[in-house]
Order: structure tokens, then C-alpha cells, then sequence
């Protein structure tokens, strides 16, 4: 049965269908082998809806949205500037104003693809006239808003905490100190290819501008306040969090930076409910498929066959890391923890890892296969973004996947990088 459900999934993939469709209609061919028929399909209706129930996956398109609003705003351009305004003018200053970029708007939108197009669009000409080659700014670009899904808030753990029931806040707090971590790897890498490469500085911007550059971004500065303090303080839950992010980005875009006006309502609602919808679906599908090969168990026998149980905590996250990055090299980020995180949880749970630590590392694998040729998801959004062809978007990659690589490998030998402010806040 597995084979056949595995087969029918690369064989519709292969075709060219959207992965909903291979996703549904593996659900459904387990679901006829295992109760001989169609009779009972209600069954697997109603697991496909208890997937999409949880009121956790509110947040989801809260977030989503409210990365549109300031996708379409200012916000985006006011944090680049502040970024820019302090560390522009030292070497290689340009490029880790872009990392430094890229984490802060993940702080606020929670996407990567967001995060590529927001600041990826304005920095990269710069770049370019700054002296950087097209293959290095590209690649920093998409590997860098990565780390918008490690610095909460994040979708990808919103689903994880979902399926896995972990804590959505602890995993929001642990995921800041690798984000940070893999911030200052980019930095150092950055200035290291501008020296040797001795590409030139930007002007040094005056206290005067400086202050003016804080002054300006300290509006959207209030986001990540929002969500950290926030949940940090007690005052919200994730999914409160996110509602209050989307009512922030509609006061700041529409009344205080006046950067919108009431006809965008549209454009940005139609957005979000499209990309909303795709992902409620996947979540669906992936919930009944992930019911059928439990309900077989199919994560049993194949954690078995690969002996995943005798290898202890450290081999579980081993396999857990090698996994999840190789799926998200080919497959959708959100699919990847729908369906392989079920088939880890017996082990998980067999070796008492600690599902927070274990959520870190799943979303930095998801993080790192998403902009992992062949098929990484980000790769694709730099091609439509900036219309570049597929050579040129992946060829800069390699330095920057090595060193997310490093970070992981750096989580499983020192956990406390993630767990250090999850305990200061939660323990």
C-alpha cells in the first residue's frame, strides 16, 4: 500500500498537477486498500476537516495578511533604511544590511516568499551597482529570508505546533536564538566576500540621518514588539498576536504612513484569501493522508526498518534533520511537515527529545530545503520576482546551505542556542 500511495504521489507530481491533488488522491487510494471501498469515506472527510479545526491555525492567515498589508507599504522600506543607515558603510555593509533586513521583516510577515519579494526587490539593484555578482546577491537574498522562518512569527511552526500539539509561544521564543545565530554566519560570510572580492562601501550616514532613519522605523519596529513582548508578557496567545499584528499594519499603512488607500482592500483580500485557501487545503489533505499511515501504521514499520528507534536521541534528530531537508528539496515546506512529522512521532516520543528542540529543527530544515535546488520553493519566487534564469538563481547557494547545515548541527550538539530564552520564559 505504500509503495502504491508513494508512486501515485511522484507519478501525479511528475505530470505537472498541484500538490493538493497528488496529496488527495494518495488519501483516498489508502483509505479504498485499507476498508476495501468508498462506503465509509465520511470517515476521511471528517479527519480532513478536524485538520483545518483548531483555532492555532487562525493565525495562519492573520499572519499572511498582515504580511501583505506591509508587503504593499512602507514598512518594508523603513526597516531596510534604519538597517542600511548604521551599517552601510562598513565592508560588505550592503549585503549584511540585507541579512540584517531580511531577519527583521521575518520578524513582522512570517513568510519567506514575503520576505523576498519586500526586500529583496529594492536591495538587490543596489547591490548590483554596488559591485556584488548577480549569483552571491540572489543567493543571499532567498537564503537569508529564511531565517523569517525561524524568527516568529513563523507559519511553518504554527503547523508544526498544530500537528505536533507543542506550544506555539515556546516555539516562537526558541526560534530567535538560532535566527540570530544564522544572521551573524551570513554577516561574517558577507564581509568576507566583499574583502576578498574588495567591493566597494557606501557613504556613511551622519547621526542626523541616523536618527531620522530609527525615527522612521520605529513604527514598524512595533511588530516584532507586538509579538514577542506580547506573547512573552502574557497578554496574547499566538493567534491573539496575529490578529493584533493585522489591526497594527491597517493603522500603520492606511492612517499613519497613508502608504495605501481603500481601494487596496481588495487587491490585498483576494491575496490573502488565495494563498490562505491553498495552504487550509494542503493542511486538510495532509491531515487524511497523515491519518490513513497511522491508521496502517506505516511510521512504525518504516522507523523500524531503518532501525530509527534503537539509534537514540542524537540519531533520531540526525534522521529528522536529513529527512525533512531532502522532502523540502522537492516537495511544498507545509506538505513536508504534514506528512513526515507524524512518521517521527513514535520515535520522538520513544527517546524523550524535546518537541520544542525537535520543532527548531524541523523549521530550519524546512528553511534550508526551501531554498535547495532542485525544486526549493524560494528558488522559484527569486525567478518570478527577478526574472532571472534558474542557473543564475541557484549558482551562489552552496556557501550559505553549508553554513545553514553548520547551524543545525551546531542545534543538536548545544540545544540551549534554541531552548536558553524558551526556558527564561516558560520554565
Amino acid at each position: 500500500m505504500t509503495t502504491i500511495m508513494v508512486c501515485t504521489m511522484i507519478g501525479l507530481l511528475l505530470l505537472g498537477f498541484p500538490m493538493m491533488i497528488p496529496l488527495l488522491t494518495a488519501a483516498v487510494i489508502g483509505f479504498f486498500m485499507m476498508f476495501n471501498g468508498l462506503g465509509q469515506m465520511d470517515t476521511l472527510i471528517q479527519q480532513m476537516f478536524a485538520g483545518i479545526r483548531p483555532a492555532s491555525l487562525i493565525a495562519v492567515p492573520m499572519f499572511i495578511l498582515a504580511a501583505d498589508i506591509m508587503t504593499r507599504g512602507q514598512s518594508a522600506d523603513r526597516l531596510i533604511a534604519m538597517v542600511m543607515s548604521f551599517i552601510g558603510h562598513v565592508k560588505g555593509g550592503l549585503a549584511v544590511s540585507t541579512a540584517a533586513s531580511c531577519t527583521l521583516f521575518g520578524a513582522v510577515s512570517g513568510s519567506t516568499q514575503a520576505t523576498v519579494v519586500a526586500v529583496g526587490s529594492p536591495l538587490r539593484p543596489k547591490m548590483l551597482k554596488a559591485g556584488y555578482s548577480d549569483s552571491f546577491t540572489l543567493a543571499l537574498i532567498i537564503n537569508s529570508s529564511d531565517i523569517a522562518f525561524l524568527i516568529p512569527p513563523s507559519i511553518g511552526m504554527i503547523i508544526y505546533g498544530v500537528i505536533s500539539e507543542t506550544s506555539i509561544g515556546e516555539l516562537f521564543i526558541a526560534g530567535i536564538g538560532p535566527g540570530l545565530m544564522i544572521l551573524a554566519m551570513f554577516s561574517v560570510y558577507c564581509v568576507i566576500y566583499a574583502m576578498v572580492r574588495d567591493v566597494p562601501t557606501e557613504a556613511r550616514a551622519n547621526w542626523r540621518q541616523r536618527m531620522t532613519a530609527v525615527r522612521q522605523a520605529l513604527w514598524p519596529l512595533g511588530f516584532p514588539v507586538i509579538i514577542v513582548g506580547g506573547i512573552y508578557g502574557g497578554v496574547f496567545s499566538p493567534t491573539e498576536a496575529a490578529a493584533a499584528c493585522v489591526l497594527y499594519a491597517i493603522f500603520l499603512e492606511f492612517i499613519v504612513f497613508r502608504s495605501l488607500k481603500l481601494q487596496h482592500i481588495y487587491a490585498i483580500a483576494k491575496s490573502t484569501g488565495l494563498i490562505t485557501a491553498v495552504v487550509f487545503i494542503l493542511v486538510a489533505a495532509g491531515n487524511g493522508f497523515s491519518w490513513i499511515i497511522s491508521f496502517a501504521q506505516i511510521p512504525q514499520a518504516i522507523l523500524e526498518a531503518v532501525g530509527i528507534n534503537e539509534a537514540g536521541p542524537t540519531g533520531v534528530l540526525i534522521a529528522i534533520c536529513v529527512a525533512f531537508f531532502v522532502a523540502c528539496m522537492f516537495v511544498d515546506p507545509i506538505v513536508v511537515i504534514l506528512v513526515l512529522t507524524p512518521i517521527f512521532a513514535p520515535a520522538i516520543a520513544a527517546t524523550g527529545l524535546d518537541p520544542v528542540l525537535v520543532g527548531i529543527l524541523i523549521t530550519l530544515q524546512v528553511a534550508i530545503g526551501s531554498a535547495t535546488p532542485p525544486f526549493g520553493c524560494d528558488i522559484f519566487t527569486a525567478i518570478a520576482i527577478f526574472k532571472r534564469p534558474y542557473w543564475d538563481v541557484i549558482k551562489g547557494t552552496p556557501p550559505f546551505i553549508f553554513m545553514l547545515v553548520l547551524a543545525a548541527a551546531l542545534l543538536i550538539m548545544f540545544p540551549q542556542i534554541a531552548l536558553f530564552l524558551r526556558d527564561v520564559a516558560f520554565r
